[in-house]
């Protein structure tokens, strides 16, 4: 691996570069929390060879909202579906709009 590689992953929101507990403090949480929302399945780190939890930026956007939901005084499993369906809600949303992009392109072989 060269240097190139391994700063082009400072870049890519999936690489696990946050350790749990580096991952609490940049979110002003607790390790519990993160456990929490893993065994409530909304997050799944990945592991390092010694067995530690990895997160990556993606991740913890989506435990921020979670914890946004549940400061508000929302239960943490309710707090981790609403999140799960508001992914969900965003990634339809954009695959219509795409589909809307498509639909409305000429398509240059049908002229022909």
């Amino acid at each position: 691996m060269t240097a190139d590689d391994s700063l082009s992953r400072l870049d890519d929101d999936d690489y696990p570069a946050y350790t749990m507990g580096r991952a609490a403090e940049i979110l002003g949480t607790t390790q519990n929390f993160l456990r929490a929302i893993g065994e409530a399945r909304l997050i799944t780190p990945l592991r390092s060879q010694g067995g530690h939890r990895r997160y990556s930026r993606y991740q913890l956007r989506i435990a921020a909202r979670a914890r946004e939901i549940v400061d508000q005084g929302t239960p943490i499993e309710a707090a981790c579906r609403i999140v799960i369906l508001e992914d969900q809600l965003e990634e339809a949303q954009r695959i219509n709009a795409e589909h809307r992009r498509t639909a409305e392109t000429p398509n240059p072989t049908a002229a022909a």
